[in-house]
């Protein structure tokens, strides 16, 4: 049986991460590809050599060659631009929607059957533009987003009361940026409700610095997250992959669930060999379903500011 195969567009840190973690793994042959010349051959030959030291037997290419995704079962897409100092909001989306316009096309001429996940910012704007250039139907198209905003809140939660992150159930939903919303009231430590262990004022500190979780990272290194953000669209690759049917929060094309039409947002998805297999509908608490309107609000402000710049 031939392997499966895993495109990267977008050789930088993230896409790099993850495919060195479906290398790891052996989830299927890998292609990293790029625009800057060298960057993808190298790091795909680098990976490669380590192959036989683990006994790793999936093939690994890089190329500037857009044509190299040929047939790809799986897309992940992580090119674009990030935000640099003195660029506007609108200088970003209009930059980041033009390589998407590019992208969108490579993928629904080279592999139009692929399951294609988003990971650049603005995520949710990024998700949208490329669906509209795929025509993808909504369950072969999904945004990383929650994974990685959910693991960041199970680690403060962890570090927090001194326990394995594995014993914290949490989920963030909504958009990915600073309206996200952190579900309190499916947040459990040892399924125990979190609010067992921690008082309010302290979620309010805690969830706060979830929802700033990538911005206290570019502080620190000045350069955006990528082993967490690889790592959580990795988890969303071997769902797929694998046919895991895990439900994770992702940034998914709404049509009606949860009160939202025509949108992405974050929310728990099903994840397996159909892609996004369903949605899931959790009841939130009022205080949540007004945030998440709230967040589902702004992301829709984010489209049209999008659908602006690209317009002018």
């Amino acid at each position: 049986m031939a392997r499966r195969k895993i495109a990267f567009i977008g050789a930088g840190n993230v896409g790099a991460t993850c495919a060195h973690l479906c290398f790891l793994r052996s989830l299927g042959d890998i292609v990293l590809y790029d625009i800057i010349d060298g960057l993808p051959q190298g790091k795909a030959l680098d990976m490669l050599e380590s192959a036989p030291v683990l006994g790793i037997d999936v093939n690994v290419t890089g190329s500037t060659d857009i044509r190299a995704i040929e047939g790809a079962d799986c897309c992940v897409v992580t090119s674009g631009s990030p935000r640099k100092p003195g660029m506007s909001r609108d200088d970003l989306l209009k930059i980041n929607a033009g390589v998407m316009n590019t992208v969108g096309k490579a993928i629904k001429e080279h592999a139009p059957n692929s399951f294609v996940i988003a990971v650049t910012n603005p995520l949710d704007a990024m998700v949208t533009q490329l669906k509209r250039v795929t025509g993808f139907p909504k369950n072969r198209i999904v945004g990383q987003a929650g994974v990685l905003d959910s693991a960041r809140y199970r680690t403060f939660l962890a570090m927090e009361l001194g326990v394995s992150v594995e014993s914290i159930g949490a989920t963030v939903l909504g958009g990915h940026g600073d309206d996200m919303v952190p579900v309190r009231s499916y947040t459990t430590v040892g399924g125990v409700p979190v609010d067992r262990y921690v008082s309010p004022a302290r979620l309010e500190e805690i969830e706060k610095r979830t929802r700033n979780g990538g911005g206290e990272i570019v502080n620190l290194m000045k350069t955006s997250s990528y082993y967490a953000a690889g790592t959580a669209t990795y988890r969303m690759v071997e769902a797929f992959i694998l046919d895991r049917k895990d439900v994770v929060p992702c940034a998914a094309y709404l049509d009606g669930e949860y009160g939202v039409r025509g949108l992405f947002a974050g929310v728990p998805v099903v994840i397996g060999a159909g892609g996004v297999e369903r949605v899931v509908e959790i009841k939130l608490t009022d205080a949540e379903k007004a945030a998440f309107d709230s967040s589902a609000g702004h992301v829709r402000e984010l489209v049209e500011a999008m659908d602006k710049v690209m317009a002018a």
